[in-house]
């Protein structure tokens, strides 16, 4: 180790921790300690595939760090998390922060009395089809916005809303920046105990709409936001990488490619058509390398605890709503066969 890197432990090797592994193992500045998990084989076989340390439990990494990973199941996000942050360790936690918003107000509390900082894990703000928006001036009227996936056991510990709704709940939040003024949402459980398809309207203080659409029970996986603002219209392919732009411009003198007049109370505009060129990165390298640079002091993270909190906030207040919404439904069904078989 030198004194510009970083020393880091990663605590849950699983499906997506052994890729945080990965890609600390490549970064200069950056001495990957260890690992640690709960299911002691997992460790070693990632200790052998990726020439690493395992640790016996958490309390012995967290003497030798001075940043974690957090990659466990959600529920144990808190727990974790917690004895980090008063280990004055930074935290770098998937998304969503932790199970409860109560868990997640505790932790930010935590980490400003330590000093130390949560960043989280909210990868789809890195998505290349993402940032090319970056180019414009994004001032959202109304987002349309559908998550759809094939059914895996992987995630259904957790609701919908939590598992992938709330990746589009953060995109939100980041593209509209304005206080959400009314929800309303329903949603169904299909093929588990929880919620599995949801779709909630949101209204936004400053008048901007959105519809969101999730379901992890679908035959294709769709990854797709459609905006819609003054003289611009963007449709965005998060999952194959595409981001197209319709806009309103003066001339021919543009980055359109194409132009098509069109006329509107006796004026001749033009539209452009522009299909940006997406940078060619990978979203989950970006995120660790981001971690590593706001402990050093070099950049602001890019998701903070803060926006990961409010994510959750939003994301919880959309579940309830569901809930509260079945609950509804199926006392009114329960009184309507009480009163038919009455009479």
């Amino acid at each position: 180790m030198n004194d510009n890197q970083v020393r880091i432990g990663v605590i849950g090797v699983g499906h997506l921790g052994q890729h945080h592994v990965k890609h600390y193992k490549t970064l200069d500045n950056v001495e990957l300690i260890g690992v640690f998990d709960t299911d002691r084989r997992r460790s070693l076989e990632i200790s052998k595939k990726f020439d690493v340390k395992v640790f016996a439990d958490l309390n012995s990494i967290l003497n030798e760090v001075d940043a974690l990973s957090i990659v466990t199941n959600t529920k144990n996000h808190y727990e974790v998390a917690e004895k980090c942050l008063r280990s004055k360790k930074h935290v770098f936690i998937e998304k969503p922060i932790t199970a409860e918003i109560e868990e997640a107000d505790k932790l930010l509390s935590i980490a400003e009395k330590n000093k130390v900082l949560i960043q989280v894990g909210h990868i789809e703000r890195l998505n290349p089809a993402l940032l090319a928006l970056n180019e414009y001036e994004i001032k959202p009227k109304f987002i349309e916005i559908q998550r759809l996936a094939p059914y895996t056991s992987r995630g259904t510990d957790v609701p919908v809303v939590i598992d992938k709704m709330i990746h589009d709940i953060d995109i939100l939040l980041s593209l509209v920046r304005a206080p959400i003024k009314k929800i309303q949402a329903t949603g169904l459980s299909i093929l588990t105990d929880s919620i599995d398809i949801a779709h909630a309207r949101m209204r936004f203080e400053n008048g901007t709409v959105a519809s969101v659409m999730s379901s992890r029970i679908a035959r294709d996986e769709i990854r797709k936001i459609k905006i819609f603002q003054k003289d611009l219209y963007a449709t965005l392919d998060l999952l194959i990488g595409s981001t197209e732009i319709y806009e309103v411009v003066n001339d021919k003198i543009s980055k359109s490619k194409v132009t098509i007049p069109f006329e509107y109370k006796g004026n001749t505009r033009l539209i452009g058509y522009h299909k940006p060129v997406l940078s060619k990165i990978d979203p989950l390298k970006m995120e660790l390398e981001n971690f590593v640079f706001s402990i050093q002091g070099k950049q602001e993270p890019i998701v903070s605890g803060r926006d990961g909190r409010d994510a959750l906030e939003f994301a919880m207040k959309i579940q309830e709503m569901i809930i509260l919404e079945i609950n509804v439904e199926h006392s009114a069904y329960r009184i309507y066969i009480h009163l038919q078989t009455a009479f």
